[in-house]
């Protein structure tokens, strides 16, 4: 696909963070079965049939509309500690000049969505800067589910280690950019974040309609 798409009076701009391929035993309780019979669908683009190797692309999208320039999911973040998934633990990629390549200044990015709170959604929310986590994108709201974060949070029913260190150089650093969200938010008159069903209490999409609508799923 192309990495800039107009939909309506709305441009889409895809900014990929980085690309791997893993194997489909993560998704323990999915039968061989499944994957076969949805062969046409994910084969050659997701899945190699050959070595059973799923591809995964962590990737924001950038959305801008209504006088607005909004970035939707930040990835899994560099220089990160995540014992709990050592897969995405102390990358080091260059989203910032691929950002920056596709035209999109971070100090000029007026509002910041988290889909969910999981550490692939939430990770370029802030910036390692002399040994202190800073916020990426200094001049925007962050909108998180208020679900999410309550149920995560160190005092939260969720917590766990994970969670802990996540809230600690992703969440905590930009707490005063944070506006915590519930039922249905409109952003502008083209965007709109809902609930939607997903892998945690706060699961959302945004909702794009500029003249094309489009829906940005998260991990639903």
């Amino acid at each position: 696909m192309s990495d800039r798409i107009k939909l309506g009076n709305a441009t889409v701009t895809r900014v990929v963070e980085w690309e791997c391929d893993i194997g489909t035993s993560m998704f323990a309780s999915t039968p061989p079965v499944a994957w076969q019979d949805n062969a046409d669908l994910l084969v050659p683009t997701f899945l190699d049939p050959e070595t059973q190797r799923w591809r995964v692309v962590m990737q924001s999208w950038v959305v801008d509309v209504d006088g607005l320039t909004v970035v939707v999911d930040t990835g899994v973040g560099n220089d990160r500690a995540r014992p709990h998934m050592p897969p995405l633990a102390g990358l080091s990629t260059d989203f910032l000049g691929a950002l920056e390549r596709a035209g999109v200044a971070a100090d000029e990015v007026d509002v910041v969505v988290n889909t969910h709170l999981h550490t692939d959604h939430v990770g370029w929310n802030t910036t390692l800067v002399d040994g202190g986590w800073v916020p990426t994108f200094p001049n925007a709201r962050y909108l998180m589910p208020e679900a999410d974060y309550r149920f995560f949070a160190p005092d939260g029913p969720g917590t766990s280690e994970g969670a802990r260190i996540l809230f600690g150089d992703s969440i905590f650093p930009v707490s005063s950019q944070i506006e915590l969200w519930t039922d249905d938010l409109q952003i502008s008159e083209s965007l709109r974040l809902r609930p939607a069903a997903g892998h945690t209490p706060g699961s959302s999409v945004l909702w794009l309609d500029a003249g094309t609508p489009a829906v940005f799923v998260g991990d639903v």
